[in-house]
């Protein structure tokens, strides 16, 4: 393994332990409906980030297993970083009666 992929792989397990975190604490600590979510969906993009990594990484050839996680990975992340965006607390609310 080079030296760069040495490093990915700890990287990639302590993502994995932040985004687990990040979900626990959206079912457990966080009262708020739409801060609940937010944990949520931060702790998806760094678990699947994290196993998307770790499968790019592997030594053994792609399995199915593999090929569902990297077909559907993106997809979940895209999601959640779509969700995250409209959540944001810096933008203003859409308000669909006023118009420009």
């Amino acid at each position: 393994m080079t030296s760069i992929a040495a490093l990915a792989e700890p990287v990639s397990w302590i993502a994995t332990g932040l985004g687990v975190g990040l979900w626990l604490w959206a079912w457990f600590g966080e009262k708020n409906p739409i801060g609940r979510m937010r944990f949520q969906d931060a702790g998806m993009v760094l678990v699947f980030g994290a196993i998307l990594l770790r499968i790019t990484l592997q030594d053994r050839s792609m399995n199915v297993f593999d090929w569902v996680l990297v077909v559907l990975g993106p997809i979940f992340i895209a999601a959640a970083l779509f969700r995250l965006s409209r959540t944001s607390a810096g933008r203003p609310p859409s308000d669909p009666t006023q118009t420009r």
